[in-house]
């Protein structure tokens, strides 16, 4: 009884599929026999699309991996070291990233209007801002980390407890400025969407640190293109922006699940067990990573807190619309520079190199200069009656302050590149003082430019702060290597 196959339902299911694959082996001779290429010709038109097997395929190995246990589902299938799916994906990720807010602040503008699309940006502003809380400074760390000196669950534990005092936070701010509804909503909305954004990005740091950045670059345009696509339809069908920010945060959930950290759980070994010692130690050393860059991002939303409590809200629309040009200068910078960040410090750890990685900092800083120029160029031909296009409003009564927001772009790109050099020299104690001396600077400066000029004077202020913190991270980076030099 126990010999027999159509006893036993698993032994049946095999013996049918074994059926089948003999079947399909035995079709094209058959087909051959009986009519030429007519068989070749069915198999091709059923055969499914390119799109539709890379789902078929990754649902069954994620589903095989759940609840299969199987090791095929389980091992690598991906390479390391692509350098060119490495820039491709990764730049998709990083454009799909950095193009999201203006892109969702056009939808706004189009379907509810631009005082509607003003109060959606101070909450993407504030989500935004506390996003750098949930990110904790660690992805750089994490990155060049080589040696695995906390494992990649120390960073996953790291993460939840960042994750969760960013809502914390972020609910404790909306209660503390009064925030009636349906701001308060919309800014849950999207603080739950910057979560998840938080969250992903742990996993994406493990497939760069396993130099599988083109996986973690498709992880990131999946997640915002899928919220992008899901807040529009909500608010074209329901013209309500508290829904439309929620819809937003459902589709970054369902990425992280399906996509996000299953890439990092299969594509990556496991490493060892959370440790509360090597958490602990991992809080204690990106702390100034975290408070330069929270600090750096303050200072960079001050203008738009100062406007927040003197202008209406359409004036967050126009800044925040006159930034992207501006912010496309760091994106593209950091297009050339992330996916490097491995090499770099493969490069320090190498005293040989050392001089060749001065000569990197000096040239990536001249790549900036001229995107910066390049960019100013655009603008003043191209750029503002595209802006005035997209948006649907005048933007060429801001041409003047177009030009200023630009020159800002290229600042904040150097000063980002500079703290992420200095984050590889293991230096990020020493310049954290530099912020906080910016961000005390920046509180009166846009205050007092912001009420005496409105707009045009929270883009000045801007700059200038931006300038003041620049020659103070130049001067340290200077004094750092200075110092190691003579330490040999």
């Amino acid at each position: 009884m126990a010999d027999n196959p159509t006893g036993n339902p698993i032994k049946k299911l095999a013996l049918k599929v074994e059926g089948k694959r003999a079947k399909a082996i035995a079709a094209p001779a058959g087909g051959e026999a009986a009519g030429g290429g007519k068989t070749a010709g069915a198999d091709k038109e059923h055969k499914p699309r390119f799109l539709r097997r890379v789902v078929e395929q990754w649902w069954n190995r994620l589903i095989g991996a759940v609840f299969g246990h199987q090791e095929s589902a389980l091992s690598e299938q991906y390479l390391a070291h692509q350098t060119t799916r490495d820039y491709a994906l990764n730049t998709a990720g990083q454009a799909a990233w950095g193009a999201l807010f203006p892109l969702l602040t056009m939808v706004c503008t189009w379907v509810v209007g631009a005082e509607q699309a003003g109060l959606f940006s101070m909450a993407f502003t504030i989500g935004t801002l506390l996003l750098f809380l949930a990110n904790f400074g660690t992805r750089t760390y994490q990155v060049s980390d080589i040696d695995e000196m906390q494992s990649f669950a120390d960073y996953q534990v790291h993460r939840v407890i960042t994750c969760a005092a960013m809502i914390f936070v972020g609910w404790a701010y909306c209660r503390a400025r009064g925030y009636a509804e349906p701001m308060m909503s919309i800014c849950m909305g999207v603080l739950a969407f910057r979560a998840v954004d938080g969250m992903a990005d742990v996993y994406e740091g493990r497939l760069q640190q396993k130099d599988k950045l083109y996986l973690a670059g498709l992880s990131q345009a999946v997640r915002c293109g899928a919220g992008f696509v899901l807040f529009a339809l909500v608010l074209l069908i329901t013209r309500n922006l508290v829904w439309a920010s929620w819809a937003m945060a459902i589709a970054a959930a369902a990425s992280l699940v399906f996509i996000s950290a299953p890439l990092a759980i299969l594509e990556t070994d496991r490493g060892e067990r959370p440790k509360l010692r090597r958490i602990g130690e991992l809080f204690c050393a990106c702390w100034p990573l975290f408070a330069a860059l929270f600090l750096y991002n303050v200072i960079d939303s001050m203008p738009k807190f100062a406007m927040e409590g003197a202008l209406s809200y359409d004036n967050q629309l126009y800044y925040n619309a006159m930034y992207f040009p501006a912010h496309t200068i760091l994106m593209i910078s950091a297009f050339i520079y992330k996916p490097q960040l491995v090499r770099l410090a493969r490069i320090w750890d190498d005293p040989e190199k050392r001089r060749r990685f001065d000569l990197l900092v000096l040239a990536m800083i001249g790549v900036i200069a001229l995107t910066g120029g390049a960019m100013a160029l655009f603008m003043g031909t191209l750029g503002i009656p595209l802006l005035n296009l997209m948006y649907g409003l005048d933007f060429e009564q801001f041409r003047s302050l177009v030009f200023v927001m630009v020159a800002t772009g290229g600042l904040c790109a150097c000063i980002d590149f500079l703290y992420q050099i200095v984050t590889v020299l293991r230096a990020q104690r020493e310049v954290t003082l530099y912020y906080g001396v910016a961000f005390a600077f920046s509180i009166p400066v846009s205050m007092l430019l912001v009420n005496f000029a409105g707009l045009s004077g929270a883009v000045v202020g801007s700059l200038v702060v931006m300038a003041i913190l620049l020659l103070l991270l130049v001067m340290e980076y200077l004094n750092i290597r200075r110092r190691m030099a003579k330490e040999g």
